[in-house]
């Protein structure tokens, strides 16, 4: 197996958008999360919008079940027709949970379109509103879409909780859009591929106070892990480019980004 960047002592990072409840961890699920924890990624943010909204029920009970885990649960856009005033309610009565941390993901994916976007667009407000009557913090999915979304954010308006793009892939002018909008940036395992130039002058662009790392697990692996199932142990190789490209440590850019985590879920 490929070695993991290494944390120096003390020093913890938070995967802050993982699936951990998803089948691909199936089989050893303890031991991704044994594995997470060894490597120094204490704490993991489930996100229960990976599927159907049975999906929203069983990250939270992995809330539940370890100390180190916390759950936002919603609606993924490319599920937003299934969302109802039941789902609504459903999702309402598990963001009261106190281990649930965050509404979402939700959002726009004008790119798969697989739900009408007329239906993206009603879900994410429907969900925005929600995260701003409940103090939470909103998890943005959005993929060819970016001024519909920054549009949206502006009208519904984001509340205390605030709000982060998770999976950032957009240019510098995208990240310039949402940051003047009050969100963090989250990047994944995209920052480290070949074609990502980019992406990764966005990341260098974001101030440190506004940076999050997340896997995406189980998609998106890093190089050089690409096209493996991914897990929250393996942020730390994004970790370590998004150091190399910020000119800091290792460790100063996983503690900023986990103290950032912290703050924007209001974590333990």
């Amino acid at each position: 197996m490929t070695p993991l960047p290494q944390l120096g002592p003390g020093v913890s990072a938070i995967d802050s958008h993982c699936h951990l409840d998803m089948d691909r961890y199936g089989e050893d699920r303890d031991e991704v999360i044994a594995r997470a924890v060894a490597a120094g990624v204490t704490t993991m943010v489930t996100i229960g919008a990976g599927g159907p909204r049975e999906c929203n029920h069983a990250a939270a009970a992995l809330a539940r079940e370890h100390a180190g885990i916390y759950a936002t649960v919603g609606i993924h856009p490319h599920d937003a027709s299934s969302v109802d005033d039941g789902v609504m309610e459903e999702i309402d009565g598990l963001a009261r949970e106190p281990k649930v941390v965050g509404i979402g993901e939700t959002g726009l994916d004008f790119y798969y379109d697989n739900s009408p976007r007329e239906r993206q667009e009603e879900a994410m407000r429907r969900f925005t509103r929600l995260a701003r009557e409940r103090d939470l913090p909103l998890v943005v999915h959005v993929r060819d879409a970016y001024d519909l979304c920054a549009r949206i954010l502006r009208e519904e308006g984001l509340g205390d909780g605030g709000g982060v793009i998770h999976c950032f892939s957009g240019d510098r002018a995208a990240a310039r859009t949402f940051l003047d909008l009050g969100l963090y940036l989250s990047f994944s395992g995209i920052v480290t591929f070949k074609n990502s130039d980019e992406l990764r002058a966005a990341a260098k662009l974001t101030p440190a106070d506004r940076l999050l790392i997340e896997t995406d697990a189980p998609f998106l692996a890093p190089v050089p892990l690409r096209g493996k199932r991914n897990e929250p142990a393996y942020m730390l190789h994004t970790a370590a480019l998004l150091a190399q490209l910020r000119g800091e440590s290792l460790d100063a850019v996983a503690t900023t980004t986990a103290e950032n985590a912290r703050r924007l879920f209001r974590l333990a």
